[in-house]
């Protein structure tokens, strides 16, 4: 699969984000080693308790079997340190073709501050339009303020709260969710699409 490649100039840090269909056994350790870590800080998943590495790598092999979901993994110095997920409506769900959901979007707290949130999310909605979707579409816990500020920041558009949205720790938490519209690479535009639907 084709990775985005950059070195970090402050830091000289080797940066990737790729869409994998496979994992090494290796890469399989780090990402549960990242998700637990990315569980234990309360963001990322919908889990609130550290899973252990024997239940996410049996968790990612999973989401690797599905056909329409795509896995994005981001790597510093060539260990995976996050994922995001790339989730495609399924084949007899026409009406809503148009659109995929990104979920699971995260980087372990020890990787932050370098930009591969920021490189994995466009990744993800490269690979969208590439795939014909002109609509991205997310939910997030509103305790997940680094989240949020990134998303908005990538032009998402906060349409609505949900106050019911989890239980985290006994306590209710709202959630809200985004959206984002997508350019093809050719063809005519999303504007002109819907504009021309209506």
């Amino acid at each position: 699969m084709g990775a985005v490649n950059s070195a970090s100039p402050q830091s000289g840090r080797d940066l990737a984000v790729e869409r994998v269909e496979r994992l090494s056994d290796a890469d399989l350790a780090d990402l549960a080693e990242a998700t637990d870590a990315a569980i234990i800080e309360g963001g990322g998943f919908g889990w609130v308790e550290p899973q252990g590495r024997a239940a996410l790598e049996r968790h990612f092999r999973g989401v690797l079997l599905v056909p329409e979901r795509e896995l994005f993994v981001a790597r510093l110095d060539g260990h995976v340190v996050g994922s995001a997920l790339l989730v495609r409506p399924p084949r007899n769900n026409e009406a809503q073709a148009f659109a995929a959901t990104l979920t699971h979007a995260y980087v372990a707290p020890y990787a932050r501050g370098f930009g591969l949130a920021r490189m994995m999310v466009g990744k993800a909605e490269e690979r969208a339009a590439a795939l014909g979707h002109r609509v991205i579409n997310l939910d997030v816990r509103e305790t997940q303020a680094t989240a949020i500020a990134l998303f908005e920041s990538l032009g998402y558009l906060h349409w609505g709260t949900h106050p019911y949205y989890a239980r985290v720790r006994g306590q209710t938490v709202a959630g809200h969710f985004y959206t984002k519209t997508l350019e093809p690479g050719r063809g005519r535009s999303t504007g002109e699409l819907i504009d021309g639907a209506a």
